[in-house]
């Protein structure tokens, strides 16, 4: 008896002839052309133009022959000339591309330099990265969160800021349901503290939590200006009062030191915005080093970036509190991230865009902001406002240990 058995070869070409498809697919367009996406499109980048915008800000238009720009914010604090130094060094390579291959140009931007990350190469690339996906959001009429898989959520926590009780009254009465604060101190923090630094910083934080109430989540920002040392001893005091979160708690180079701080609290460790790109981040979560993190999408890679490094977050349990005491556009930028993530916690702002948007965001009663309906980043610069903030030579401050001079961080 003849077998009616058939290779899988002969089926698929039986398949294939039926359906009329040659079993020899044609050859990539792009396999005979080297240079990479020639064919991909009509529309070109033309110009690249950084603005310095008060109070330290850098705003980046880039320009395309369709008549549609993007917006992005490539801010390096105290270092706004080199980072539009930077953009200027980069703009041979984008002007006549196709803006829309958002990811091709992350990686030939980033992989091209000899000398790859750091801060002012990924500051630069950053604020590229939020234009080229505000241009593709335009010119396909969406928000950039639907060109990421589509909105997980409507709104987005925010958080203010407070120094004292008032302070936090008044925030709370705005809305918001997060505050951020510092330490309290009368002078920089010394290696090591007497019990007097201690509780004044401890005392400060305890007034806010009885003035914001058990309902009120409050973090504190150690900004990375503490010593170890003196960390575990804060974080010690400060655990009765349960702050949302201890952020920085001392400088963020040496990640085996930040595990040993965490290790010995039950208290949220967070950091990151002195972090930069997926591989900055990996070496933090994978020793468990903090158990949030606040990558800045203006320094860590932008929007592309971003989104990996929370994808790499969440296989470890861990939120995205994205850090951003920067402008409108870098919130933009932020709330589009917290739309397309599972993985968020909340979003930090000092402006929610009045005097340099068209419409800016609104603080909502239960303390969040709505997601941006409009198409890219969804924000439209209002220049008319804007023209007494162009401009600006902020600088780093210069702190001194007030005994014998030595260099504080700030």
């Amino acid at each position: 008896m003849k077998s009616t058995r058939i290779s899988r070869r002969n089926a698929i070409q039986s398949v294939l002839g039926v359906a009329g498809i040659a079993t020899v697919l044609p050859e990539s367009v792009y396999a005979a052309k080297p240079e990479p996406f020639r064919e991909y499109g009509k529309v070109k980048i033309t110009k690249l133009e950084t603005f310095l915008v008060k109070p330290r800000w850098i705003f980046l238009k880039i320009h395309t022959d369709a008549g549609v720009y993007g917006l992005g914010e490539p801010l390096l604090e105290g270092r706004a000339l080199t980072i539009q130094a930077a953009i200027k060094e980069v703009e041979p390579y984008l002007i006549g591309k196709d803006p829309r291959a958002v990811v091709h140009h992350w990686q030939a931007i980033y992989r091209h330099a000899f000398y790859r990350g750091g801060p002012i190469l990924t500051s630069a690339l950053s604020g590229i990265d939020h234009a080229l996906w505000d241009i593709k959001g335009k010119l396909l009429n969406v928000p950039v969160y639907e060109l990421l898989g589509g909105p997980t959520r409507d709104r987005v926590r925010v958080y203010g800021r407070a120094s004292n009780a008032e302070q936090i009254k008044q925030q709370k009465a705005l809305g918001f349901t997060v505050i951020k604060t510092g330490i309290a101190k009368q002078h920089p923090a010394n290696i090591v503290e007497n019990p007097k630094f201690i509780k004044y910083a401890v005392d400060n934080f305890a007034s806010l939590r009885d003035a914001g109430g058990d309902d009120m989540d409050i973090a504190i920002d150690f900004h990375g200006a503490v010593s170890p040392q003196l960390a575990k001893v804060l974080i010690k005091e400060l655990e009765p009062y349960k702050p949302m979160f201890v952020e920085e708690p001392c400088q963020a180079q040496n990640v085996d030191t930040m595990v040993d701080i965490a290790r010995g609290t039950h208290l949220p460790i967070a950091t990151g915005e002195r972090i930069f790109t997926k591989w900055g981040f990996r070496e933090i979560l994978e020793k468990g080093a903090a158990s949030i993190i606040q990558p800045d999408l203006c320094h860590a890679g932008g929007i592309t970036e971003g989104r990996l490094i929370a994808g790499m977050a969440e296989a470890y349990y861990v939120p995205i509190a994205p850090h951003n005491p920067m402008g409108p556009i870098s919130l933009a930028v932020g709330l589009n991230l917290a739309a397309s993530i599972p993985n968020f916690l909340v979003q930090e702002q000092v402006t929610l865009g009045e005097g340099y948007l068209k419409k800016p965001f609104q603080l909502q009663k239960d303390g969040t902001v709505m997601i941006p309906k409009g198409p890219g980043l969804g924000v439209e610069l209002d220049e008319a406002l804007m023209k007494d903030k162009i401009g600006h030579d902020w600088k780093n401050p210069e702190s001194y240990n007030e005994l014998d001079g030595s260099v504080v961080d700030w």
